[in-house]
Parts: structure tokens; sequence; C-alpha cells
């Protein structure tokens, strides 16, 4: 049978101008301590899972990760992916980050930390310790240090004191229990910036101990431990050993100076016998013995400062990294007792520290370093024992913008048996041979794209931290408009628009209407809507409705009007806005010039904890987290015809109070997708819960069931007219839903369970859907299209087109054959458009050809923002590549030159 195809003009765009923040810190949640009673094993041999990654950005963002992997030792392709973020205030930045317990009694009773047994604290530079709401997704409190700008912030082992090193040299420490944030007092003041702090081991409490300040039938296990001791790393070339009893300088240890000049202490840390380790900003890394305070051994291991070091999972490896872009690992190695110690004064074990290893991860300065699972300095007979057949992950960071995440096994760890690499990207896990992974920026909060079309005015709009940028795509070239000239017609662009807008926070979201005249962009507090018209140069002008704020207050009283997502019907007469505090789902008619914006109706199905559909009860994720509960059920015809009546007549309230607290549930919608004929819209928040509406009637149609992995992707069909909307998740998973008839379709359930390995164990977690508006109606005459039912799926490093009727086939890839192969998209020409052939794939009789045409993947476009049909046949694709991003920053401080001695 003769094999079809189809021509695509494919705009490859890479004006937008679009700048990812620099990674400032990361921070992995503590384990529990275990108990000295015996009641939870310290040397238990259970791997317990990947837990959450919490990223901080140089723009005040911080990006709540989680992993992708379907169980503790499954391997997870796509590692972290980010589930929320936090936006940060503007102007603001993260400088560091620490996660504490909310109950360490609860935390040993998880396998994993979960984020509603989770504190969130950040530093900004300033002098505000910043408390984070991590369900809300906004700042709960904030507490004045007291001691000027805080340079460094640590928690003590159990979750009940947190460290700031500050301005003034002074520690204060701060109170954590009962869910409270206190000053709790204030040690001794020392002449020089406190830059870096660390906790020594936590004391066992020994038997007369515990009979005099608790019970031993007390459950209270983090009463089990006391504090001992603290060491802090400063500005005047001093690492000093602080008494947490008394508050005192207990000892001082002097690092190495050059011609009298400071040597600055970025990065201190504390094994579990005591042993002290320190970066310098001369590039030494130094071990000191925690008894005499005196230097064990000193390592000359990068070339420039060190900024920051952590300790691996079992305190046998260290990591550091800085300035000069490498990340070296520090291994302790046993030697025979006849070798003679670095230290005569310090007696210690047989063995020893060697620099085993160093690579270059990045190309610019690393800021952070973290590791899972963390480690925790505990006294030998109570340390952790992790499984040595499963590789810790070691994640960095910096001003390249990316998190590298590289499998860091021991070599001594293979000796035992094969070790597995977690992340998949190679055979070996040892750190110095395994692959790292660098995890893709992407433009917008909780992964979604900052990059937003519209289709019919060809205009394509991209938001920054507090502004946005519009320019326009010239169209096709034809005979009717080959004498209509744009100022930059030899790029196929223009710039129309700029506005920097005044905002309290970053931008959160943003959208354009499909025929131009429309702008919604919010932050977390405020939305803005402004009207666009068109100047005789072709700019834009833009015109703020100032009603609207006023409006969105009449109808959420005591709440802020912001939005955690926007989206404009494709008739350009409905705005559909998603507020940011109580994921509210607001329908809102654009009005006329006559009249202005009005509510049309408020649904509140994201709010409720559960719904009920006559007898039958939809239960959604009972923790905070997701992580418990299970999974709701679809309503019937019948049954959802009721339940939207019963539902809708509760979300018409004004007041919370009209909602009861136990009902209420606190999320974050962070996709929406409205179908092309504009009668359905489905919404997709946090708590991985999925909801659909019915825009012609304004009423709440149906609830998905809550799936494993948080919603990535979102969007209709254009070519079934029926309503079929498709779903990616974070771990490449596809799943396929008919919305008018509520149910998941046979004719897709032979893709949706057989996807092909290949396709799941991409690196990069599919992050958008397109469907060619072409193949709805047939497409124009002559013009290129998709076949029905065919989407075209895409990521930060690819693109795939799927046939949603078709099985995967036996590979689900087409094999490449040498001199056969026809390129899927070919390469652009200088003016950013081409035209080429690509395999549209055969009608779903031809089962044969489409095993082998279905899952056809493209690589050479990365990395990508945003991909989507402006036109019939045409595509646009947004390219940011990161050559492009590092050119702006400054010179790296090495820079390879080959042939040089």
């Amino acid at each position: 049978m003769a094999e079809s195809s189809s021509t695509l003009a494919v705009h490859r765009c890479r004006f937008v101008d679009f700048a990812p923040s620099a990674v400032t810190a990361l921070c992995f949640p503590p384990l529990p301590l275990p108990s000295i009673k015996g009641k939870k094993a310290a040397n238990s041999q259970t791997f317990p899972g990947f837990g959450p990654l919490v990223v901080g950005r140089a723009n005040g963002n911080i990006e709540l990760c989680e992993w992708t992997g379907s169980g503790p030792r499954s391997q997870a392709p796509q590692a972290w992916v980010v589930r929320k973020t936090l936006v940060g205030p503007y102007p603001s930045k993260v400088e560091s980050l620490a996660l504490t317990f909310r109950s360490p009694r609860k935390a040993a009773q998880e396998e994993i930390p979960s984020w509603s047994n989770l504190r969130l604290f950040s530093a900004g530079g300033g002098s505000e310790l910043v408390e984070w709401d991590i369900e809300k997704g906004c700042i709960k409190r904030t507490l004045s240090s007291q001691g000027g700008p805080i340079w460094s912030i640590s928690p003590n082992a159990a979750s009940t004191i947190l460290a700031l090193g500050c301005e003034d040299g002074s520690v204060r420490l701060l109170s954590l229990l009962y869910d409270q944030l206190t000053h709790l007092r204030r040690l001794d003041r020392v002449k020089s910036r406190i830059l870096s702090i660390a906790w020594g081991p936590p004391v066992p409490r020994t038997k007369n101990a515990q009979k005099a300040g608790v019970d031993s039938d007390s459950d209270d296990d983090e009463d089990e431990w006391s504090e001992s001791w603290l060491v802090t790393g400063g500005s005047d070339s001093s690492i000093r050993k602080l008494d947490f009893a008394s508050g005192r300088v207990l000892e001082r240890m002097g690092t190495d100076k050059v011609r009298g000049e400071r040597t600055l202490v970025w990065a201190v840390g504390v094994l579990g016998d005591g042993t002290i380790v320190s970066g310098d900003s001369m590039g030494n890394v130094k071990f000191w013995d925690p008894k005499t305070c005196t230097q064990l051994q000193s390592f000359q291991g990068h070339a420039a400062d060190v900024l920051c070091l952590t300790i691996g999972s079992d305190g046998t490896a260290v990591y550091t990294s800085g300035v000069d872009q490498k990340v070296t690992q520090f291994s302790y190695v046993k030697t025979s007792r006849s070798e003679t110690n670095p230290s005569p004064l310090a007696p210690r074990t047989s063995g020893r520290w060697v620099q085993t290893s160093s690579r270059r991860l990045h190309s610019h300065d690393v800021r952070a370093l973290a590791i899972w699972p963390p480690y925790t300095p505990l006294p030998p007979a109570h340390q952790r024992h992790f499984p040595a057949d499963v590789a810790p992950v070691l994640a960095s960071g910096g001003l390249d913008m990316s998190v590298v995440v590289t499998p860091a096994a021991l070599p001594t760890a293979t000796l035992a048996g094969k070790v597995m690499n977690p992340l998949a990207t190679s055979t070996t896990a040892t750190f110095e041979d395994a692959y790292h992974r660098r995890l893709a920026y992407t433009s917008g909060p909780a992964s979604s794209s900052a990059v937003h079309l519209a289709k019919k005015a060809r205009l394509l709009m991209c938001t920054r931290d507090a502004g946005l940028t519009v320019w326009r795509i010239a169209a096709k070239n034809s005979e009717e408009d080959a004498d209509w000239e744009a100022p930059n017609t030899q790029d196929g662009w223009e710039r129309v628009l700029d506005m920097d807008l005044n905002v309290q926070t970053n931008i959160v979201a943003g959208a354009i209407s499909d025929d131009g005249n429309w702008i919604a962009v919010a932050d977390w507090h405020e939305t803005k809507l402004f009207q666009l018209n068109e100047q005789k140069n072709g700019d834009l002008k833009p015109r703020r409705i100032r009603t609207f704020q006023s409006m969105l207050q009449s109808q959420l009283p005591g709440t802020s009007s912001g939005a955690s997502s926007l989206l404009f019907t494709p008739d350009s007469s409905k705005l559909v806005l998603a507020t940011s505090t109580t994921a509210t789902v607001l329908i809102i008619d654009l009005g006329s010039a006559d009249s202005p914006p009005r509510i049309l109706r408020k649904f509140e199905q994201h709010r409720l904890r559960e719904g009920v559909v006559n007898d039958r009860v939809i239960k959604g994720r009972t923790g905070p987290s997701g992580s418990a509960g299970g999974d709701v059920s679809m309503a019937t015809e019948d049954q959802a015809e009721d339940a939207a009546a019963s539902s809708d007549s509760d979300s018409d309230s004004d007041s919370d109070s009209d909602i009861e607290a136990s009902k209420r549930v606190r999320t974050t919608i962070t996709r929406m997708a409205v179908s092309a004929d504009g009668q359905w819209l489905a919404t997709a928040d946090d708590r991985r819960r999925t909801h659909v509406f019915n825009l012609d009637a304004v009423q709440h149609h149906c609830a998905l069931p809550s799936f494993p992995r948080a919603v990535h992707a979102l969007a209709f069909d254009a070519s079934a007219p029926g309503g079929t909307l498709v779903l990616g998740f974070a771990d490449n998973a596809l799943e396929v839903y008919d919305v008018e008839a509520r149910q998941f379709p046979r004719w897709a359930r032979a893709l949706v369970h057989g996807l092909p390995q290949r396709f799941t164990r991409l690196h990069d977690p599919v992050l958008g859907v397109a469907f060619d508006p072409g193949a709805r109606a047939g497409g124009e005459e002559g013009a290129a299209q998709l076949p029905p039912r065919t989407a075209l799926l895409w990521g930060a490093t690819w693109l795939c087109k799927v046939n949603l009727a078709e099985r995967a086939g036996p590979d689900g890839f087409e094999k490449r054959r040498r001199g056969k192969r026809k390129a899927a998209f070919p390469a652009p020409s200088a003016n950013g458009r081409v035209e080429g052939q690509v395999d549209a794939g055969g009608p779903e009789g031809q089962q044969g050809q489409g095993q082998q045409r279905n899952f056809k993947l493209v690589t050479h476009y990365r990395p990508l923002l945003f991909v989507d049909f402006i036109a019939p046949g045409e595509l646009v694709v947004v390219e940011r590549p990161l050559v492009d991003v590092l050119a702006k920053l400054p010179p790296a401080y090495f820079k390879p030159k080959y042939g040089a001695t």
C-alpha cells in the first residue's frame, strides 16, 4: 500500500529572549533520627526510596520537585520533575534553603518524607528568614534575624532548632517546636561574618538523663538526642567550634592566607565521628580533628573558591565544587595501621582521605550541592547503612541554570555485586564513570510554558519575571500577501510590544487571545487584563481594563485576585481564570465595547476534598501531598448530571464560609485546556485531580480518576468533535479520555497500555501536546495536514508524532535505514521557516505500516520552550539554545584550550 506523506511549514523561532534563572540553592529533606531504644533500627538495610528535591533560583522562585520512579528501587529516566513552583516576591533571590520535619514522629512512620510533614525555610541575602506555606504556595511568615543579613542557615538533625549565621558575627538559634518560629538564644559573637554553619553529631542521652528528663516509656524519640556543638566558617580565615550548651567558642582553627589577605570559608561540614570538613576561597579542602582541632589533611582540590560541599550518604565520601566548575570527590580509604597518621597528636582509626575523582559537570560556577539519601552525622554506633545495590544521586546547580544529577556510587560498592543506576543513563553507577543528566529548564511555573500563541492574529507572547514581550510571525508567502512587507520580513518576525509591569511577585501566568485583542497576566496577588489596539506602524498599544480588578475582588472577598493559570477560549469571548490561593475556576465573559467583563460562573470543585454523586463518593487524595488515599471514581452520565447541579449550586457561594473547613483542600491549578470548538474545559491541579467543565452550559461535567503522576500535558484533539482529551504525565505515560462518553475509549487502550519503552524512558518528560487544526475539518484545499487522532507530543529535547488509534508496534520507533531515511522535520532556512516531507502515517486500517511509522521521534530541536500549530499544516517551534543563554553570562573561570601546554 502506498505510503502517505504531508508537508509542514515549521517556524523555528529563536528570537524569544527568555532567560532562565540561575540555580543558587539545592535541598533534600532530612531523614528521621534513629531510636536509641531499638524501636527503629539504625542499621536498616532497606532503601528509603527517593525523596523530593527543592531548587532555589536567583529570581526568588523555589521549585518543588518530585521523583518520577514508580517504586523505591525502580529507575526513573526523568529523575525529578517540578511539581509546584513557589513564586518569590519581586525583586528577590534565594541564597539558602533548609527543610525540616513538622512532626519527627510522623516522619519516622513514612517511607519517604511527604510535603505535608515538611517545613521549608529560605534566606535571600537580607535580614529576613522566610518560611513558606507549601500547600498554599506562598509565604507563611517571616522573621528578622536581629543580626543583619543572613549568610547561612542549618537545621539540627532533630528538626527542632534552626541556626542562622549572620552578618554581625553571631549565630542565632531559632526554635521550631510546635510548628512555631521563635528566637531561642544567641551564641557568642565574633568579629567576622558567619559564612557557613554546620551541626556536630548529636549525643544520645544517658539512662540517668532519660529518667530525669522523660519517662523511659515515652515515644518522644526526638528527646533521646541532645545537641553538642556547632562549627562555623567565617570571613576572617577562621573555623570555629562552638559549644551548644554555653554558646562559647571552644576552639579556633586558622586556614591558609596569601599575602595577608583574608580567606573566606564558604562551606563546612561534619562527619559522624566529628571530623570537620571545610572549603575556602583558596580552593583548599581541609579535614580537621574534632578533639584537638588540628588539621589532619589538606587538598588543593580546586583552582578557585570552594562554594559548596556535601557529604556522601554513608559518610565515606565528600563532594566539593565551586567557581572552577569541577565537582571533586574525596573518599575515605582504609590503610594498614603501620602507616603514620597525618597528625601525631590525633590518633585515629586506620584510614585517610584521598582525592579520587574530579568531573566538570557545569559550564559556569557551581553554587549548590546535595545528595540523596542525605547524610546525618551520627555516632558510629548509630550510623545509618544503606544498601549498596542502589547508587546515591548527587544533584548540583549553578549559574548555567540547570540542575545536574549524577549517580554517585563508590567503587567499593561494585565489589559486592551490580549497582543499579537510578537515572538509567548508563550501566555503570560510580561517580567517576557514570553519565550525568542535565535536567532541562522550563520557562513557566510547574514545568509549564511562559510562551503563548494567538493563532488568528499570528502573535507570540512570552512572559518574564516582571514583564512580557509580543512578536508577530509573518504569514506564509502567497500571491495574496506578496505585496505586504513587515519590518523584519527577512526573518519572518517582528517585535510589536514590550511591557514592564508593576507586580508584587514574579509573574505566574499569562495568556493572549486568538484574535490578538486581549492579554491577561497575573502574579500571585493580582490579575491584569489589557485590550490591545494595533497602531499604524504595526505595533500594539495596550489599554488596561481598570474595572477588572474590582470585579474580581467582589467575587473573591478576603482573598487575593491572583491567578495560577489563565486561558482564553478559541473564539476570544471568554477568559478562564484559576485563582492562585483558593483554586477557584472563574469563567469570565469579556463583553464588548459597551459592556465591561463580567463573571459568568465560579467553580470550586478543586477546593473540595470530596464530592458526592448520589450515593457514591468521589474521593481524591486525602493526604495533602497526594500520597495517601485511593483513586477517584468517575460519574456515570445520569449521576454526573445530578452531581453537576448539586456541586455547582455549592460553587456559587461568595465566601469560604459556605464550604466547611473539613471539606476544603488547598491546591494549585497548574494546567488548563479548552477544546477547539470552545465547548469543553479541562483543569488539572498539583494533587493529580482533573475536572472537565461544559462551557456551553457553564456547568461541571465530570471528574477523572486521580493518576499516579501529575499531569504535565493537557490538550483536546482538534479532529474529534466529541471532545477527546489527551493527558501526558511526568513519567511520559499517556491517557486518552472521551469527555462526552465519560470513559476511556477502547480504541486507545492498546496504545496507552503498550507505550514503547524508548518513549517512556526518554530523559525529558512530556511538556505539551499539539494537534493540527486542519485535521478537524479536513484541512484547506491543497494544504498539508496530519491524519485524524494524530498528536504531536513534545518535551524539552524531543518531538514525537503519535497516532493515538494505532498500536506502538514491536519497538515503537522506526529503525534507521542507511540512505532511505526521510527527515521528519527538515532543517530550516535562514528566514526561520521550512517546508519538508513529514511521514503522516496511514489510516487506521493500515496496521502493518502504522506499527512502523507510529512514535516517530525528532531530537534536533532543543531545548524547546513551546510547540503548537498556528495554522493548518503550519507549526511554531520556539527554541532557546543554551549557547545563546550562556553567552549573556560573565565569562567562566575555565575555558579549555586545545593544544596548549
